[in-house]
């Protein structure tokens, strides 16, 4: 009998993932994508290995220099070189992102199995309280957990990931409640499968793509919320470097220095277009209904 639950299980063949490898290749927009991220990610990654300046070493005899030869992306208020506190920044920004996701996923995908497959009075209970959550503008809820947490960039994705949960909690419910009817579940049941592993083997697994597709669009939205908390002084604490706090200074120079604003702001609207991108592309690889 467990073998014929087993053969019941759809699984996606090597000849189905070859389809949705060659159909994310082929996207212009995701391979675009794939490349802005890979390229924030490698810089960050190698930031402690690049022969550049000190991201906190201040001059005062370089302040507010425009871009040059000595100084690529110009230097800051207090002679900072800004190219170097843009790739440092550039940790803060994904890992910000990343950390948050995680958070958000690892709370809201097991509340949203429960909830959908058990039903009742745990659903009840589980969706009242993603409704209340849901009710508050995601960014509001963030900066109220940020100020009440305190400053500083752990704290600031703590707030971004739980703000961001509740989502993943009804997403993964919704899934759950159109897959739980199938009748490979009523087939593990039928033979008396544990409800564990009925989850874990039967349910999770093919309610992963879509949680996959919105976790990394929520990373997008996440560096949003990072450099928003940052700007507000609620995020990366000075003198570390981040792109929503080099913004929160620019905004003080940008008559004098506009330089100062321009590349943390294209650096978030790169690195966010690039996740939009590569979500999109992985929504339309992973739709079966276009495999």
């Amino acid at each position: 009998m467990t073998s014929a639950v087993t053969t019941m299980k759809p699984e996606v063949s090597s000849r189905s993932e070859s389809r949705i490898w060659k159909k994310l290749k082929g996207s212009k927009s995701a391979a675009l994508g794939l490349i802005l991220v890979l390229f924030f990610v490698g810089i960050a990654i190698l930031a402690p290995l690049l022969p550049i300046a000190d991201p906190a070493g201040t001059s005062w005899s370089a302040i507010r220099q425009a871009p040059s030869a000595a100084y690529w992306l110009g230097t800051d208020e207090l002679g900072r070189d800004i190219l170097s506190r843009m790739i440092w920044g550039a940790q803060a920004s994904l890992l910000a992102g990343v950390v948050s996701v995680a958070i958000a996923v690892l709370i809201g995908v097991p509340f949203g199995l429960i909830a959908g497959y058990f039903g009742g009075w745990l659903d009840g209970i589980i969706s009242r309280a993603t409704d209340a959550l849901l009710a508050t503008p995601f960014l509001i809820l963030a900066i109220a957990l940020a100020a009440f947490l305190g400053p500083s960039l752990t704290n600031a994705m703590i707030a971004i990931g739980l703000s961001y949960m509740p989502i993943f909690v009804r997403l993964t419910r919704g899934q759950v409640l159109s897959v739980k009817t199938e009748d490979y579940v009523e087939g593990a049941r039928a033979i008396g499968l544990s409800h564990t592993l009925i989850i874990v083997r039967y349910i999770l697994p093919n309610v992963f793509a879509p949680i996959l597709v919105q976790a990394t669009l929520a990373i997008a939205t996440a560096i949003i919320a990072e450099a928003s908390l940052s700007f507000l002084g609620l995020g990366q604490q000075p003198p570390a470097p981040s792109w929503g706090s080099m913004l929160n200074v620019a905004k003080n120079f940008l008559s004098q220095a506009p330089w100062m604003a321009m590349w943390p702001g294209a650096a978030i609207f790169l690195v966010v277009l690039g996740f939009n991108l590569l979500g999109d592309g992985l929504r339309d690889a992973l739709d079966p209904r276009e495999n």
